[in-house]
């Protein structure tokens, strides 16, 4: 199978391509290149060709040959979105259903498209299903909904797209991110040896490996089209529900002499629990192999070998929303995120 991943420079896709190379995909990548400057650690030993394009200037010349896309170039989380709506709105919404119109007219098949439990927005003690109704918060997980409803419209028995809602991803990356909530607690314990929380940390978080996220992919790929097509599948372990308090005792655990604390209450009204039952049941061959604490540990192996100063924690290009306001202010990127 010849698959084009999107965003393969990524935090996620730097991992996955190299994974699907290992089980005999052929891989093309994808990617415009806004977090090139973020290089944690050399990991990666092989790595396709890949394409330096933007997903809005893709055209169905470019989809020719394929059998699947793996869909991962957006703008990424909730604080990004809210930064710029319209321009979320462009890419993430009106440039995927775009780049799904074009995969049909080359005659691409599958399409696997990674979406997020934040479409899930505020929930109460229940667990969260596929079949639950969405409630999403931000721009960012309002795009993830209006896609999945744009692209469901479109499968038949030549267009195959599934709908992989991601938990909160956590791991080291070679592309690392530290905006997102175990990794920037991680940073934190590493660098200042404090965790000190704004919040009292009550707001519930569904949490999965980075890794656990490449494998649900290949397990897409893999899969029959009768089990995946038009499929919604949460991703992540029932188990690997937790309050925002509970990951940062997790990561403090983990790091000696990290002193922990907590503020009055939470200005972030995101709050869900999921249940992943229907993929660990329901798509062959997957399940979560890894833990929270399996990747603190992780990740305070790799801050250990690299010995990480505070410099590199901080950096711009390991945080979405510094980055890209970075290559606006230097002009690199003009308002509509397109390269100068």
């Amino acid at each position: 199978m010849k698959v084009l991943v999107t965003g393969t420079s990524g935090y996620i896709g730097v991992l996955l391509a190299p994974i699907l190379l290992d089980h005999g995909f052929d891989v093309v990548g994808l990617d415009t290149g806004y977090y090139q400057d973020g290089w944690l650690v050399n990991s990666i030993k092989k790595f396709p060709a890949w394409i330096s394009k933007d997903i809005r200037n893709i055209t169905t010349e470019d989809l020719l040959g394929f059998d699947a896309v793996v869909h991962l170039a957006e703008l990424s989380n909730d604080p990004l979105g809210q930064h710029n709506p319209k321009i979320t709105f462009d890419i993430n919404h009106k440039g995927t259903v775009e780049l799904a119109k074009k995969c049909i007219e080359a005659g691409v098949s599958r399409f696997v498209y990674t979406s997020s439990c934040s479409v899930y927005g505020l929930g109460s003690n229940e667990f969260k299903t596929e079949e639950s109704t969405t409630n999403p918060q931000t721009a960012y997980a309002k795009c993830k909904v209006n896609v999945e409803q744009d692209l469901g419209k479109m499968a038949d028995d030549n267009f195959c797209p599934t709908f992989l809602r991601n938990g909160t991803a956590y791991g080291p990356s070679p592309r690392m991110r530290f905006d997102i909530v175990l990794n920037n607690l991680a940073g934190l314990a590493w660098t200042i040896k404090e965790i000190k929380m704004t919040s009292d940390g009550t707001p519930w978080r569904p949490l999965v490996h980075v890794l656990d996220i490449c494998e649900a992919i290949v397990c897409t790929l893999k899969a029959p089209k009768e089990i995946v097509n038009n499929q919604i599948f949460n991703v992540g372990d029932s188990k690997a529900n937790y309050q925002v308090k509970e990951i940062a005792q997790i990561v403090a655990d983990v790091f000696p002499d990290c002193t922990l604390s907590f503020g009055q209450s939470d200005p972030d009204n995101r709050s869900y629990r999921v249940s992943f039952d229907k993929i660990n049941t329901q798509l062959p061959g997957f399940k979560c192999r890894q833990d929270p604490v399996s990747g603190a540990n992780q990740l305070r192996e790799v801050f250990e070998r690299i010995n990480m100063p505070a410099d590199i924690f901080n950096f711009r290009a390991f945080t979405r929303l510094k980055q890209l306001e970075y290559l606006i202010k230097t002009k690199q990127i003009d308002e509509k995120f397109f390269w100068v």
